[in-house]
C-alpha cells in the first residue's frame, strides 16, 4: 500500500486470464497501490488506476522479496516496486489466476455472483439469506452466491465447531442453531485468516486430525467418518455431529416393508 510499481514481470503468462503480460505491465507501471479489498477467496489490489486480481486456490500466496531476495521459479507474477523491492504472487498448481480490472464495473464482471464476503457479512444479513436456502447446510455454506470465502476445510471446521452433520437441512435448523452457525463462521474465519500457517496447525481445531488415517474426534475420541456432501469429500465426528432425522428420513421410507406380525 502506497507504493508505485516500476514494472510487472509476468515469468509464467499461463497464469493470466484476461491479458497479456505487455498488457498487465503497461496497465500497472507507474501507478501507486491502495489499500487492498478481500471478497472470499479474491484479492482485488486497487491502484490509482487499474487493479490486479488474484485468486490463490489452494497453492497460492504472496512473497516478499525482503524475506526470500531469490526468486522461484513457481513465482507467477512480480511486481518490481519503487525502491528495488519485489511483491510475487506464487502459485504451485495455478489453480488460481491473475486478471487485470480497470474500473470496478470490470472487477465486478470478473468476479461474477458472488455473495457478501464471509467474514465480513453481519448476522442480520447472514440469517435473512439463510432463510431463503433450502438442502444440507454445508452445500450452503460453500455456495459462494451465499457467502464467498467458505471452502471445503473450512466448512468443516465450521460444522465440527458448530456441532452440525454436513447434510444437516437449513429448513430445519432452529434458531439457535442459526445463530450458532453464523457465531462459529467468523470465529473460524478470523482465526483462519490470522495465521500463516492456516489452519490445520491449530491445536484443538478439528483441522488438525482431519483426514487422518484413523483419525478420531479431538473433543470426544470418537472415529471420524467421511462421506461426500456438497460434492466434496467431507469428514465429522458421528457423536458430535450426529444426523437429524430429516437427514436420515430417506433412508428410513426407501427401507423394504417388514413382514406383517402373526396376531
Amino acid at each position: 500500500m502506497g507504493r508505485k510499481v516500476e514494472r510487472v514481470v509476468v515469468p509464467d503468462e499461463t497464469i493470466l486470464r484476461n491479458a497479456t503480460p505487455r498488457t498487465l505491465d503497461r496497465a500497472l507501471r507507474g501507478h501507486v497501490f491502495e489499500e487492498p479489498e478481500r471478497v472470499g477467496k479474491w484479492m482485488l489490489g486497487w491502484t490509482d488506476g487499474p487493479g490486479l486480481l488474484l485468486h490463490f486456490g489452494m497453492t497460492g500466496f504472496f512473497v516478499w522479496s525482503g524475506d526470500e531476495p531469490v526468486r522461484h521459479r513457481h513465482d507467477r507474477v512480480i511486481l518490481e516496486l519503487a525502491g528495488g523491492d519485489e511483491l510475487r504472487y506464487r502459485n504451485m498448481r495455478k489453480l488460481g489466476g491473475a486478471w487485470l480490472a480497470h474500473d470496478r464495473d470490470e472487477a465486478s464482471a470478473i468476479l461474477g455472483p458472488l455473495g457478501p464476503d464471509a467474514l465480513m457479512i453481519s448476522r442480520r444479513d447472514f440469517l435473512e439469506r439463510l432463510s431463503r436456502r433450502r438442502g444440507g447446510v454445508k452445500s450452503a455454506l460453500m455456495d459462494q452466491s451465499f457467502v464467498a470465502g467458505v471452502g471445503n476445510l473450512i466448512a468443516d471446521e465450521v460444522l465440527w465447531q458448530a456441532h452440525l452433520h454436513p447434510k444437516h437441512p437449513v429448513e430445519s435448523l432452529t434458531d439457535d442453531e442459526r445463530a450458532t452457525l453464523y457465531r462459529t463462521m467468523h470465529s473460524v474465519l478470523k482465526g483462519a485468516v490470522e495465521r500463516y500457517d492456516y489452519i490445520s496447525r491449530k491445536r484443538g481445531w478439528f483441522n488438525r486430525v482431519r483426514g487422518r488415517a484413523e483419525a478420531v474426534c479431538p473433543r470426544c475420541g470418537t472415529p471420524l467418518e467421511r462421506i461426500t456432501a456438497a460434492g466434496r469429500t467431507t469428514y465429522f465426528c458421528p457423536r458430535c455431529q450426529p444426523a437429524s432425522l430429516a437427514v436420515v428420513r430417506p433412508t428410513i421410507r426407501a427401507a423394504a416393508p417388514s413382514p406383517p406380525r402373526d396376531r
